[in-house]
């Protein structure tokens, strides 16, 4: 057995352009968030622009037990967000693995 954990993170920046307002930008942020949080097993959260109306930042966190089935998940997740981001456009990725 081994005692090897993979850490793998992404930072996913997004821009939304009809979004007038924060109100505007909370809406597809909540609901892609929920999305996510709900079909995978990994930590999203808005982490930075929390005042820009056009802009939403979204970090992703999980942990697996083999660095290939870390990024595979990613993947997944990183097309899921892209494809159910609706009124956004995924405009910049960073990926980072432990």
């Amino acid at each position: 057995m081994s005692d090897k954990m993979y850490v793998q993170t992404a930072c996913l920046t997004f821009h939304i352009p009809y979004a007038s307002s924060l109100k505007d930008k909370r809406q597809v942020a909540r609901s892609i968030i929920d999305k996510t949080r709900h079909k995978f097993n990994a930590s999203v959260a808005e982490v930075n622009d929390h005042d820009s109306h056009q802009r939403l930042v979204v970090g992703i966190s999980l942990v697996s037990s083999t660095s290939t089935h870390a990024q595979k998940c990613m993947d997944e997740i990183m097309r899921f967000m892209e494809e159910n981001a609706k009124g956004a456009d995924l405009v910049e990725v960073e990926i980072w693995q432990d």
